[in-house]
């Protein structure tokens, strides 16, 4: 049922601006005026034009509007549309097959319309957007001519704002998530910056300005979203059919952050980053926001996932594909950072993963900077401030990528995404994977006067919103799984060992206030069980049960699949890992225990830099203090005591340095013996590094130098590169070079070995 309008009109003239798309629509709206206007007995003069907006807003057709304008400057302006009811209006339902081939049934054709009000009229619902008087639009037009001549003329200009207004209206009956930009290519060329800086390339390149602008043409093109209410309802399905394949329906999403955040978008410039995992967290974002009717994000990502078919849909649902290099490139530059300030400035959400690629070993990566300082210097640009980053982190019982990551770690080559791999892919989602876990950090505000002055202000946004994400990650049943039995390998586990062990792990986390999925709500041995079969499903751990007992373990050759998981949440146990193997390190030492303590304890921070985000040092060793606190508050007074580190350390349940530092040790272990075998002289770069550490260690492993396969990875020799070139021990040198290369293999085999002890330490039956 529609409105009255006329209660709202107290003009003595009125221009109705008729968005119709045919003559169905123009009927029924002025059927719909003429109605309403009799009942409330309007005496002005009135008037209209049929102006089609709803056929192509980017392109508005206006020569009769520019006619109906020769109008006196008191006349009211009132924009009126028609709204299709459609079941796309229920979030239960999504578009039918058939309305790919039909079209849009929000937008149905002309003989669509007419069936639908012989069928059920109601469904036609009219309405009417925000009217202004001529003057105060004349008034407005010159305003914005001032800044930016967006719109040729006034007729442009009042189309523009009929059709902002009328999806304003139509907003209130379909739901937020339908907010989308218009004329953002020609709003952005029309800008003062934007003819600025081509001014600026022009005169630095010798290049016209015509010319720049025609190539410029094709950028824009290829970077501006075309967010479309149809295409939105599509893709929105879409994400849902493929989370249904192998996820649960429900996403586990923090709803109560989520209603803190929409008031945050709505009145502040915005940025969600997210973790990534698996190809899955675009979708799971996307479905997140659209299913909870948050205003649409601007999810940018890498120009190689705009195949056929696939950036057809995610271009028209607000997907921002972007260019894997253009630094030598200042035109493209100038482009992408003049739409992303439009888009800061106009309140519309941007989203990415701020780590850049797909984390191929569970643990958040190290963030890339390029998204980041774009979106930064936009806001520069821009008259946007005070940008509020979102950190969210997604999370996943089990990821369908691992296969693939444990296989490119391992030295495979990755398969380019493409069609046919997207289909593969979504073959390879059928089986059951659990539930996918949605959570919120407390924003990272950047202030634009405050970014300024900071040089390092880039790094240390990055830096905080990773340590947020960690923070609010969650610990899975999975990873807490694989914990435990990376933890016990070789040795296999039987269930109720299993339980105590991550009943002891549990009531670790518990007491230091760390996040648990909903999985841990209660004691639910169902749904272990359940993720159990899962995992013996999918080949991840093997199932025994021919003896007396059934026991599991973790597959020889998933080693590395089951480090991901663990190493999901190995950040969380970290500080703890290190706080025991500093308090080995103060056991062999005679003397001055706490001394060597603190050494060792920095000592690591340092070596695995590469690896996790710390807190500042004396934030790190405060939490050093208070996590030997909870077992002994006084341990500093008493370290130099005899026997006390020994009795500490047997009290310190659960141990974990076995369980989180072991592979980074061992495969850092593998990077230094093969400089060490080098002479003075000699060097190797990353690449031919990498080929000669998998080489030597498959032998180690074959050999039991080292424990496990998940310690044979590429980005763990990486890392072990970079940390070698770091300690001045990559580059060729002196004779003193070779016995330092050597010095360091060695230390991190009695570190690898202390890792054994504190091993031993932990396994049940040397506790009793």
């Amino acid at each position: 049922m529609s409105s009255n309008p006329w209660q709202k009109i107290k003009a003595e003239q009125v221009l109705f601006v008729i968005d119709a798309a045919h003559a169905v629509e123009e009927q029924l709206l002025l059927e719909w005026l003429s109605n309403t206007k009799s009942q409330i007995g309007y005496a002005g003069t009135v008037s209209h034009c049929v102006v089609p907006i709803v056929s192509d807003p980017e392109n508005i057709p206006t020569e009769g509007l520019n006619m109906a304008l020769q109008v006196s400057d008191e006349t009211l302006v009132v924009p009126v549309r028609v709204v299709w009811k459609t079941m796309l209006d229920n979030s239960n339902h999504g578009p039918r097959w058939r309305d790919l081939l039909r079209g849009n049934p929000r937008r149905p054709g002309l003989r669509r319309a007419q069936k639908i009000l012989d069928d059920d009229p109601s469904r036609a619902f009219c309405i009417m957007g925000k009217p202004a008087t001529l003057a105060d639009l004349n008034a407005r037009y010159a305003a914005r001519r001032e800044i930016a001549s967006v719109n040729e003329n006034l007729a442009d200009y009042v189309a523009e704002q009929a059709s902002l207004a009328l999806e304003v209206a139509e907003r209130r009956l379909r739901g937020t998530r339908y907010k989308v930009p218009r004329q953002v290519s020609k709003q952005v060329r029309a800008s003062d910056r934007y003819k600025v800086g081509i001014q600026a390339i022009a005169t630095s390149t010798g290049e016209s300005e015509q010319a720049l602008r025609q190539k410029a043409l094709t950028y824009f093109k290829e970077l501006v979203a075309l967010p479309h209410n149809f295409w939105q309802d599509v893709a929105a399905s879409f994400n849902r059919w493929i989370i249904s394949l192998g996820y649960e329906n429900k996403l586990v999403i923090d709803l109560e952050k989520l209603e803190t955040y929409r008031t945050i978008v709505r009145e502040h410039p915005t940025a969600l980053l997210w973790t990534h995992k698996t190809h899955m967290d675009g979708v799971t974002m996307q479905s997140v926001l659209f299913e909870n009717d948050f205003p649409p994000p601007h999810i940018m990502g890498g120009i190689n996932m705009a195949f056929a078919g696939v950036g057809f849909l995610a271009r028209r649902s607000g997907a921002i594909f972007i260019r894997r290099s253009f630094q030598d490139n200042p035109l493209y530059k100038l482009v992408l950072r003049s739409y992303l300030a439009y888009l800061l400035e106009k309140r519309f959400p941007l989203t990415w993963s701020f780590e850049g690629t797909r984390s191929r070993v569970g643990k958040l990566m190290p963030p890339k900077y390029g998204m980041l300082k774009y979106v930064m210097e936009a806001m520069q640009d821009s008259d946007a401030d005070d940008l509020h980053i979102i950190p969210v982190a997604i999370n996943y019982d089990m990821n369908n990528d691992v296969k693939d990551y444990a296989a490119e770690q391992a030295g495979g080559i990755k398969r380019p995404e493409s069609l046919s791999w997207f289909i593969s892919y979504l073959r390879r989602m059928r089986q059951p994977l659990g539930r996918i876990y949605v959570d919120f950090g407390d924003p990272v505000i950047v202030n634009k006067a405050a970014y300024n002055k900071d040089p390092l202000a880039l790094q240390r946004t990055a830096f905080q919103v990773g340590v947020e994400v960690n923070r609010v990650t969650p610990i899975t049943l999975t990873a807490l799984m694989s914990m435990s039995l990376l933890g016990a390998a070789p040795r296999a586990q039987t269930i109720e060992e299993m339980q105590d062990d991550m009943e002891a792990l549990r009531a670790w986390s518990y007491s230091r206030d760390i996040k648990f999925t909903s999985d841990f709500d209660d004691d639910n041995q169902q749904r272990m069980l359940e993720l159990i079969d899962n995992m013996v499903s999918s080949g991840l751990i093997n199932r025994y049960d021919e003896g007396p007992e059934t026991v599991y373990a973790v597959a020889n050759d998933q080693q590395v699949m089951a480090s991901y998981y663990r190493n999901t949440i190995v950040h969380h146990f970290v500080s703890k890992a290190i706080a025991e193997m500093s308090l080995l390190e103060a056991l062999n030492q005679p003397d001055n225990k706490l001394a060597a303590f603190w050494r060792e304890a920095n000592y690591l921070k340092d070596m695995f830099k590469f690896e996790f985000f710390y807190a500042p040092t004396e934030q790190f060793q405060a939490g050093i203090r208070a996590e030997l606190a909870h077992f002994e508050p006084d341990w500093e007074a008493r370290i130099e005591e005899t026997d006390f580190i020994a009795n500490l350390l047997r009290t310190m349940r659960p141990l974990v340095a076995h369980c989180c530092l072991k592979p980074y040790l061992e495969a850092y272990r593998i990077v230094a013996d093969v400089f060490s075998r080098l002479d003075a002289h000699e060097t190797l770069d990353e690449k031919a590094l990498l080929s000669a550490a998998f080489r030597y260690g498959r032998q180690a492993y074959m050999q039991r130098r080292i424990s496990s396969k998940a310690s044979i990875g590429e980005i763990l020799f990486k890392n072990g590169f970079k940390l070698l070139d770091s300690y001045g021990l990559v580059a060729p040198g002196g004779e003193a070079l070779k016995e330092q290369r050597k010095q360091i293999s060695k230390e991190l085999r009695i570190r690898a070995h202390r890792i054994e002890r504190i091993r031993a330490l932990a396994m049940p039956n040397d506790l009793d």
